[in-house]
């Protein structure tokens, strides 16, 4: 009876054993999938801020750019701002801990982005806004093609 006692109290802790390492994969795996849901909320809430910052400038650049035909201080804001936005896209574009959920959605904004990028350099001639550039330039066209990804990027936060 003894020995019947030890054998199947070794097949227990086995068991036991099982159980504990289940039990740990299963937390872990439940860290894992709240720490994906937490980098998907962090980039979803740096793109929606970005397309933000993208947006407010689209919607004051036109009057700026009338603004500055006329006004050597707006002109220098409007070429601060752009300095400005360049650096933030810039920014963006350098993001490299990428939700797996966010990948293609970044894919694309990086794309946009760069393409701004080329926009906001031919504009910006050796440091000096050229504004007959900037007022035929595709800029605000393409950073409205951006905000129209922001629905998609909204439901990468729950």
């Amino acid at each position: 009876m003894p020995i019947r006692l030890i054998i199947n109290g070794g097949v227990g802790m086995r068991k036991l054993k099982m159980m504990f390492i289940a039990a740990a994969l299963v937390l872990l795996s439940g860290c894992s999938l709240l720490t994906e849901v937490n980098d998907s909320v962090d980039y979803a809430n740096t793109a929606i801020d970005h397309i933000g910052n993208l947006n407010a400038f689209a919607e004051e650049a036109p009057q700026m750019i009338q603004e500055a035909m006329t006004n050597p201080a707006v002109k220098e804001e409007l070429e601060a701002r752009l300095v400005t936005l360049k650096q933030d896209i810039e920014q963006f574009i350098s993001l490299d801990e990428i939700p797996a959920v966010a990948e293609s959605i970044h894919q694309e904004l990086v794309a946009k982005n760069e393409e701004l990028l080329g926009q906001i350099n031919s504009v910006l001639e050796n440091g000096n806004l050229a504004l007959d550039k900037l007022e035929s330039s595709r800029l605000v066209t393409t950073i409205n093609e951006v905000t129209q990804l922001l629905n998609r990027i909204e439901n990468l936060a729950p």
